[in-house]
């Protein structure tokens, strides 16, 4: 039998079933939070608001920014944030491994290599 996540109440899950510690999803999840989630925003807004030479490379957020403003970076990072959080809770649902950590160590690295990169930009 497959250990499926559990509803505690209509709008909240738990990993009591699955081979998962709730201690560490936490800590991961933080960890992705800090790097992508605040780390890479905020270098991001830094640099799209104070550089006059610099200008956003990725084509999707680059759009969405000149449809919605910074909104529009905020939105799509944290849809990409929820989605892989989504990926995450399904891979503790199928006890997958992978799926359960791949999502938040990508984010994290992503988050930390752009968070490094963009405060390189800021100061060169």
């Amino acid at each position: 039998m497959i250990p499926r996540l559990t509803a505690l109440s209509e709008t909240y899950v738990s990993l009591d079933d699955t081979p998962f510690d709730a201690r560490t999803f936490t800590r991961l999840w933080l960890l992705a939070l800090a790097t992508y989630g605040v780390g890479d925003v905020v270098t991001t807004i830094a640099l799209i608001e104070y550089s006059p030479t610099v200008s956003e490379a990725n084509a999707l957020i680059r759009l969405s920014i000149d449809h919605l403003g910074l909104l529009g970076l905020v939105l799509l990072k944290y849809l990409a944030f929820g989605v892989a959080i989504g990926i995450s809770l399904l891979g503790a649902a199928d006890a997958d491994r992978f799926l359960y950590y791949l999502p938040p160590i990508v984010l994290s690295l992503a988050g930390a290599f752009t968070t490094v990169y963009n405060a390189r930009l800021m100061l060169g």
